[in-house]
């Protein structure tokens, strides 16, 4: 990933991140009253979602201020479509069938439209091919006429082939550029021939079409990568505090709502803190600099979409402090928390941080949270927030030691 001038999100970005607002609303709504089949769609829908931005965020931070306003603008009603679908994506709606086309098309939509212009800038994004020529697409395309469960098995295979062939590819961009230029060279020859014989059949002198142009690795600029990806984790956060708030109005304010309040604040504000102070991974002493895009962007989505499941727990709560938590809303609101501390573990294991911070803290937090989920159906919801706050705080209170000292 090369590094280029340091610049900040533009005013066109910071209107295109309002729908991501309302979509991670919409897809926190459908963990409402979990089952297991929920969760899992709720990760499709959410990938969906989070890759659809993810790529046009990827083609402006390319392509800067040559971005075009309309692409953006294109992928932002994308966005808001599947916003709109998401609720009733699976859920038969009391006129007839589903809105999972909608969602479908709206996504296909948004993926191309940064796709192609990132193909005509003759740029190849190496860091995230996925953005660009992912074959996780072709799955979401044949969903179209698909019924049933089989659709949803595709979507997830769509989301598997994205992430496998972004990884995989991600590791060897030398190779991946090389093999964009070698079928590049094999179309121009396939056009040249064709123009040679179009021109011997008309008698006339041959004529050569344009030439390819030559593709060129796409150049990141990653101090507003960074900006972006932490702007989201903002949106989901806000998410959080918007659950808690809006879930406690209409009720009488008593003791174990102060309390559920109080945990649920300081837990949002840990998880705020830890990206704050160690950037997008929260692993101590790592820097985004130091951070591949295949193993950041995939800690991202996960990272995020366990603090939109957390969110989505924390506003069940706040609904009925003092009842246990039944029908899987303490895994959600554990495991959420759980998925975060893990995804942070796994980025920590891969950039070989401090082994007494992912084995005293990391891995501790990760194992608390789902201890906590596991019990939680025993236990009044305000006191399940208040042990989550304890691995989250367990985190907060660590101190990076720098190298030499």
């Amino acid at each position: 990933m090369s590094q280029a001038g340091e610049r900040h999100a533009s005013w066109l970005e910071l209107f295109f991140d309002l729908v991501v607002v309302v979509a991670v609303v919409q897809l926190a709504h459908r963990l409402a009253h979990p089952t297991w089949p929920d969760v899992a769609l709720f990760v499709l829908l959410y990938y969906a979602v989070w890759n659809a931005w993810t790529s046009l965020t990827l083609y402006s931070n390319v392509r800067g201020e040559s971005a075009g306003v309309r692409n953006m603008l294109v992928g932002m009603a994308g966005i808001a479509v599947m916003a709109a679908a998401a609720p009733d994506v699976a859920h038969e709606m009391p006129t007839g069938g589903t809105h999972d086309v909608w969602f479908i098309g709206a996504y296909i939509i948004a993926r191309i439209s940064a796709s192609r212009s990132l193909q005509r800038a003759g740029t190849v994004l190496t860091a995230w091919p996925a953005a660009q020529l992912g074959a996780g697409l072709t799955p979401w395309i044949v969903s179209f006429w698909a019924e049933g469960t089989w659709r949803y098995v595709l979507w997830g295979l769509g989301v598997l082939l994205d992430l496998a062939f972004s990884i995989l590819s991600g590791r060897r961009p030398d190779r991946l550029l090389a093999e964009v230029r070698e079928r590049a060279d094999r179309a121009e020859a396939r056009m040249l021939r064709r123009a040679a014989t179009a021109a011997r059949r008309g008698g006339t002198a041959e004529v050569r079409p344009r030439p390819v142009p030559r593709v060129a690795p796409a150049v990141l600029e990653l101090a507003h990568l960074g900006e972006r990806l932490g702007l989201f984790v903002i949106i989901v956060l806000g998410e959080a505090v918007m659950q808690v708030v809006l879930a406690s109005s209409g009720h009488t304010w008593g003791p174990e709502l102060g309390l559920a309040a109080l945990a649920g604040f300081g837990l949002i504000c840990s998880l705020w803190w830890l990206t704050l102070q160690y950037g997008l991974s929260a692993v101590p002493g790592a820097t985004e600099s130091g951070l591949k895009p295949y193993v950041a962007l995939p800690a991202h989505f996960v990272m995020t979409a366990g603090i939109t499941a957390t969110a989505a727990g924390l506003g069940a709560v706040a609904a009925a402090p003092a009842e246990h938590l039944h029908g899987g809303v303490g895994w959600v609101l554990g495991g959420g928390l759980a998925v975060y501390f893990a995804a942070s573990t796994a980025v920590g294991l891969a950039m070989r941080a401090e082994r007494r911070w992912i084995w005293g803290w990391a891995v501790p937090s990760v194992l608390a949270s789902l201890v906590v989920a596991g019990v939680s159906a025993l236990l009044p919801g305000w006191l399940v927030v208040a042990l989550l706050l304890i691995p989250a705080l367990w985190l907060v209170a660590y101190r990076h030691r720098p190298a030499g000292v």
